[in-house]
């Protein structure tokens, strides 16, 4: 299959049958991970749950990582609805709170980031389907805050998605600290008290 220079994506059939086909074996892949994490979304299962043949998903995706990877952020996406406060230290802290049980609640975040590591043709998916949409959904809540002059103008989103969010995924891997409400609000504080005016 045709591979996207700009993304590395495999570029599927067009036409109405095939966005009908992606999207049944897109919503199995979702089911599946939400009853029994990436082990249990193989290429196989996703196939006899959605009726799309092994064949199909694999002009669609080149592995399970990549569908699944593409199925955990439509999931975390609808899970996580961006909170509103009316400042940035409320929608902030309550995303990284959001955020931080989520992760807790649901092992595939990991599960993916290992499987990405030894299948690098589904990392592009895992960047372009999951972390693109978190990070321009902290995007969307950083220009709120910039917009209200509440930033310093020296950070922008990108530096402030990774100091406010990689503390979880690092306590996530390696299982220091757990991802606790208390947890999450410790670490907002922190950051937040050098990311904002």
């Amino acid at each position: 299959m045709p591979v996207s220079e700009n993304t590395g994506i495999q570029a599927f059939p067009n036409g109405a049958r095939s966005q009908r086909v992606h999207e049944s074996a897109l919503t199995a892949a979702v089911e599946l991970l939400e009853e029994g994490g990436l082990t249990a979304a193989t290429c196989d299962a996703v196939s006899a749950r959605s009726g799309v043949s092994k064949a199909t998903i694999y002009k669609h995706w080149p592995s399970k990582t990549a569908i699944a990877a593409e199925a955990f952020g439509r999931l975390m996406g609808e899970a996580l609805p961006l909170p509103n406060t009316g400042s940035a230290v409320g929608d902030l802290t309550e995303q990284v709170r959001q955020v931080s049980a989520f992760y807790a609640a649901q092992p595939v975040f990991a599960q993916l980031l290992a499987a990405c590591v030894t299948d690098p043709a589904a990392a592009p998916y895992f960047r372009h389907f999951f972390l693109a949409g978190r990070r321009e959904a902290i995007a969307t809540l950083w220009q709120r805050a910039v917009d209200r002059g509440e930033t310093k103008p020296s950070v922008d989103a990108e530096t402030a998605t990774d100091i406010l969010f990689g503390p979880l995924i690092f306590r996530l891997m390696t299982g220091h600290k757990p991802l606790t409400e208390e947890e999450a609000d410790k670490i907002a504080a922190a950051a937040l008290g050098g990311l904002l005016r």
